[in-house]
């Protein structure tokens, strides 16, 4: 939470940093796209990290860096200084997350996988809800300045908290090896390429829905503020309707964990990616602030239902040997989709309508609710 504290404070400040250094609209917006771009080229190299050095190590070293990047962009005086300390913190991400999700598999108990994984979620989106009311309150005797600072004291909490918590002693798991595992102690010389060969199927099934599940789930953060400006909105009333839309997130993410451990993943995954659809469908449509805030909230409901669907499939499908070699791909495909999806919007929009694009990314949903559900299994993976 601390570490999503960090992050959530300084997003939303990086275009005006940008705008205050001297750029354009146009190069102010794309700023905030580095930090997805530095996540996705360290995907590769975080699973090396993690599968060398270990998972509390990993985090420990992702959370100095992404410090390192806070500090950088904090004194940047000049547009490419500014650029490098929002890549630095982009790239520490990568490492951050599938550390602590690889330690979350390793040592929490199967039937309870993904009711932890679903509050590691929500957690991650209740320091994204926090984090930019304590950069607001930073900022009025600090300026811009204090979004950065927020994020560098929340860097270095995460920190001090990852020194505390137990170290993995092994990567032994409780469960035979299969013929296709290494023992432990090759594990570390697999490479992340030849797991990713090894287990093409998983990742041509139910990863192709999770890269689509994620592109939604990114393009869904940009439609409710874009539509709410088109039908003529105040930038107030926009922010409020996303407050409601990510409240009703925070609200089921832990029910619907309990209902995957329980029921098993599709019965999460497949409404989660319908219900955005239905919403996505209808968003169009509506005209003012009632219909807007529902269908924003149908929206939120769906979302938040998925809470940590994406980091529970990885862990359920990673052979434990090699869990951060394999989690390393998952995570590619995952950024894959967070990036893409959110350009086809824009470039659907720019050619089209904003309608068209929310259309396209709508017809994504229910393209990636049709392979997950095909390709997840009906039952819990554990019992």
């Amino acid at each position: 939470m601390l570490y999503s504290v960090g992050l959530g404070a300084v997003t939303p400040i990086v275009s005006l940093t940008a705008l205050s250094l001297g750029a354009s609209t146009g190069l102010a917006a794309a700023m905030i796209m580095i930090i997805g771009l530095g996540s996705l080229c360290m995907n590769v190299p975080a699973a090396v990290l993690t599968a060398r050095f270990g998972e509390r190590a990993t985090m420990i070293f992702a959370a100095l860096w992404a410090a390192i990047g806070m500090a950088t962009a904090l004194w940047s005086s000049q547009l490419p200084m500014l650029a490098v300390g929002v890549f630095l913190v982009g790239m520490a991400g990568a490492p951050f997350n599938l550390a602590r999700q690889s330690y979350l598999a390793e040592v929490i108990a199967p039937t309870q996988r993904a009711r932890a994984m679903s509050t590691l979620g929500g957690t991650l989106r209740v320091g994204s809800l926090l984090g930019p009311f304590a950069a607001s309150a930073a900022m009025i005797p600090l300026g811009l300045d204090g979004a950065y600072w927020v994020g560098l004291a929340a860097m270095v909490v995460a920190l001090i908290v990852c020194w505390w918590i137990p170290e993995l002693l092994t990567h032994e798991r409780d469960v035979p090896l299969t013929e296709t595992e290494k023992p432990p102690q090759l594990a570390k010389q697999v490479s992340v390429w030849s797991v990713a060969k090894q287990h093409a199927r998983v990742f041509g099934t139910v990863g192709i829905g999770v890269i689509l599940l994620s592109g939604v789930r990114a393009a869904r953060v940009a439609v409710v503020p874009l539509w709410a400006d088109a039908i003529g909105l105040d930038a107030s009333v926009a922010a409020l309707i996303y407050g409601l839309s990510g409240l009703i997130e925070v609200l089921v993410f832990y029910p619907a964990g309990r209902l995957m451990d329980k029921r098993g993943r599709v019965f999460v995954a497949v409404p989660c990616m319908a219900f955005m659809g239905v919403a996505l469908f209808f968003l169009p449509f509506t005209q003012g602030v009632v219909s807007l805030s529902l269908v924003a909230m149908l929206l939120g409901f769906g979302n938040g239902i998925g809470s940590g669907i994406v980091m529970t499939l990885g862990a359920d499908y990673a052979p434990a040997a090699v869990r951060p070699q394999f989690l390393g791909t998952w995570r590619l495909g995952s950024d894959m989709g967070i990036m893409a999806l959110p350009l086809i919007l824009s470039g659907v929009t720019a050619a089209v309508s904003l309608a068209a694009g929310i259309w396209v990314v709508c017809g994504a949903a229910f393209v990636g609710a049709l392979v997950l559900g095909i390709f997840i299994p009906r039952t819990p993976r554990q019992s």
